[in-house]
């Protein structure tokens, strides 16, 4: 079952809705059902951001030269 929703918003950004609708083959309700579907249904892939954010912090000297201890960890890998 639907139900009628009454949105405000400005008239150019309604002008610029009904251009990409009538771009895309779709209705404005059309449009905003897919909307709301998408911000109140969990997203099933996990946000890369979070992922990140979960990742082991290193322990690297504030004063460390970072390209010296990127070569001299190669050089052990590879045996330069």
């Amino acid at each position: 079952m639907k139900s009628r929703l009454n949105l405000t918003i400005e008239n150019s950004l309604l002008e610029d809705v009904k251009s990409y609708a009538v771009k895309n083959k779709r209705s404005i309700s059309d449009l905003v059902e897919s909307y709301f579907k998408k911000v109140t249904r969990p997203s099933k892939r996990k946000n890369i951001i979070d992922l990140v954010e979960k990742l082991e912090k290193p322990t690297i000297n504030d004063n460390a030269d970072l390209k010296d201890l990127y070569y001299k960890e190669n050089a052990k890998k590879h045996g330069f």
